[in-house]
């Protein structure tokens, strides 16, 4: 008994084993494994490649698979494994082009340091052209794919690719452009393997320059103080083309504005043939550059496809290099290179079709104090579309009758250079949107000065005889004026229009005796100075501080006290942005530090707006989007029929 028992024992242990042993032997058979993908990971390996990663990406492996490879043998050997590749019938087109692609990105970057030029070149190209073929030749159109990640990758492969190919070409020609008799701005030239043609004559740099300076690729470029960067999606390497190393113009400079020397490129590569077999065998390229704020598509291979825009890094690199900042406070204290006369800077080359913003800043300060209100407007769709940004850049040091008379010069001779007939939309419904100072100019600019100006001077001195007309036909063209009939909106920031006691305080004080004038201003003072006052009588009171900047926005100075009772043009819609620097006060008596409410607030205004903020209030996100809804409204206004034109005969 014992012994059965035994047997029966080891016969149930011996099917147990072989149970084991089963399952096991299925089990390696199976070989297939789960493991849990963490969060940090799944974008990793949904969209990692070689532009995010530097590895291939999971779409590029998976075809080296099928073609008996993997990523270490195939960057082992890219020659035969782009062969291997592109002979296989076990991938389709859509596949196989797109692995093309960035299998030859990746040799162009890997080979960045040890390659030729030339041989850099010609790999960035063959990535651009496997791509161009993915997105314009296989069966399935760009929109039916619109979705997919993998078109993203292969859309980025082409951008890059082209963005890296025309950089390399422009450095190795920098200097001796191929053909300078083509005043077109035509080029063809062979750097390697590859023919490229193509032209520019989409985009027009200022001083009608055919090649730029440099050519810097936007996605290089990143920026400090500049809260957003703005672009477009879409097809198309996004460059800055730089004009000029100077970005200040001298006082000496005969024009009045200058367009940016910084213009948004935006350029494409096109590559011969109607069928996919006719473009993978072409050694020619057609590149060309596209102003992106004038075009928003471009058609390729038959379709239109969206063209990728970046409109910050054009605008924050003329910030960066302007050295604005520094000569306005020279220019204030009469040292450096110091700034004569306004100047008109146009953010963008000059549209005739779209409506333009004039900003004017403040004391001491330049057109860095709209670094991110203009970025802000630009980055508006809406906005972009219909406005162009006009900056004026003015000496601080001249007194408020002298900078009223320049800037409007500068301002209608820049519209008469570029629109001598009056006819172009921009030449109309301008809207004016001035800080601090540059608010009291732009109310300046609005306003008819009838008699009043005038008397008011004349209220302060005795002035008879041969005099009085001398002084009338020198003073007369700074205290006449009216409205410029250009423009229909504007938008005070925190501007002093009955002036600020800050002017009167001690530092203030202070700081006005450092501020120093031109000496061609001074001459011209100087001369005024004698025909105000009698040489025969003691100089009047008013004459002690009659030619200073600082005392232009103290709530005591006459020619302030005139100008806050000059009626605003009747067909002019304003508002105004005032900031809030004392919340314990009442609104009526409160202070933005520097200006006071009461000085700020105009009854009339359409809008007014408190902010919570120290003087520099426009800078502040309310600020911006108040600026912004103002500005749709304004095209809001302009796109609706005219009351006048809605009433019965």
């Amino acid at each position: 008994m014992n012994t059965l028992i035994v047997f029966s024992i080891i016969h149930q242990a011996r099917r147990l084993v072989s149970l084991v042993l089963s399952a096991a032997v299925l089990a390696g058979c199976a070989g297939v494994k789960v493991t849990a993908v963490s969060n940090n990971d799944y974008l990793a390996l949904r969209r990692g490649d070689v532009l995010t990663t530097g590895n291939l990406s999971a779409s590029a492996v998976a075809a080296l698979q099928v073609v008996g490879s993997d990523e270490k043998g195939c960057l082992a050997d890219l020659p035969a494994c782009r062969q291997a590749l592109d002979g296989t019938r076990g991938l389709g087109d859509e596949q196989r082009l797109s692995s093309l692609a960035e299998l030859w990105l990746k040799e162009a970057q890997d080979g960045s340091k040890v390659m030729a030029a030339e041989t850099r070149i010609d790999a960035y190209l063959e990535s651009a052209r496997y791509a161009y073929a993915y997105l314009f030749l296989t069966r399935r159109t760009p929109s039916q794919r619109a979705l997919e990640d993998r078109q993203t990758q292969v859309r980025d492969y082409y951008n890059f690719s082209v963005q890296q190919a025309l950089t390399e070409v422009f450095e190795r020609y920098r200097g001796h452009p191929p053909s300078p008799e083509d005043t077109r701005g035509n080029f063809r030239l062979k750097p390697g393997r590859w023919t490229i043609s193509g032209h520019m004559t989409d985009v027009r740099l200022a001083d009608d320059r055919l090649l730029p300076k440099e050519l810097i690729p936007a996605a290089s470029l990143s920026f400090g103080g500049l809260r957003n960067q703005y672009r477009r999606d879409g097809l198309g390497a996004e460059l800055v083309a730089v004009t000029a190393k100077r970005v200040v113009n001298k006082s000496s400079d005969e024009l009045s504005w200058s367009e940016t020397p910084f213009p948004a490129i935006t350029a494409v590569a096109r590559f011969p043939g109607e069928t996919l077999e006719q473009v993978l065998s072409t050694y020619q390229v057609e590149v060309i550059g596209y102003d992106p704020y004038r075009q928003d598509s471009v058609e390729m291979a038959g379709m239109q496809a969206p063209l990728a825009a970046n409109f910050t890094s054009g605008y924050g690199l003329w910030l960066a290099r302007s050295g604005f900042a520094r000569q306005s406070l020279l220019t204030l204290v009469g040292r450096g290179e110091v700034l004569e006369k306004p100047h008109v800077y146009l953010l963008q080359p000059f549209d005739p079709d779209r409506r333009v913003v004039v900003m004017l800043h403040g004391l001491a300060s330049s057109p860095e104090a709209w670094i991110n209100v203009a970025n802000e407007v630009l980055g508006d769709e809406g906005l972009r579309r219909n406005y162009q940004i006009w900056q004026v850049y003015y000496p601080t040091n001249l007194p408020l009758a002298v900078n009223n008379k320049a800037i409007r010069q500068a301002i209608e001779q820049t519209l008469a250079n570029f629109d001598p007939e009056g006819t172009a939309k921009a030449s109309h419904e301008m809207v004016l949107v001035g800080h601090s100072m540059g608010g009291v100019l732009s109310r300046l600019m609005l306003s008819s000065s009838g008699d009043q100006m005038w008397d008011a001077m004349l209220s302060s001195y005795e002035i008879k005889g041969a005099r009085l007309k001398k002084a009338k036909a020198s003073l007369g063209p700074y205290l006449y004026f009216e409205p410029l009939p250009q423009v229909s909106r504007a938008i005070f920031a925190a501007a002093p229009h009955r002036g600020t006691p800050f002017a009167e305080n001690r530092v203030s004080r202070w700081a006005a005796g450092l501020v120093k004038m031109p000496v061609s201003m001074l001459t011209r003072f100087k001369e005024v100075t004698q025909l105000l006052v009698d040489p025969n009588s003691a100089a009047p009171v008013a004459l002690v501080r009659p030619l200073n900047s600082i005392d232009n926005l103290s709530n005591q100075d006459p020619f302030v006290k005139a100008a806050a009772e000059l009626p605003i043009s009747p067909r002019v819609h304003y508002h105004s942005i005032i900031g809030n620097y004392t919340p314990d006060l009442d609104v009526l008596l409160s202070s933005d530090g520097v200006v006071p409410y009461a000085s700020s607030h105009l009854v009339d205004a359409d809008s007014e707006l408190v902010v919570p903020s120290w003087h520099s209030v426009q800078e502040t996100p309310q600020a911006i989007i108040e600026i912004r809804r103002v500005l749709h409204e304004h095209l809001d206004g302009l796109a609706a029929p005219k009351v006048a034109e809605m009433r019965a005969p």
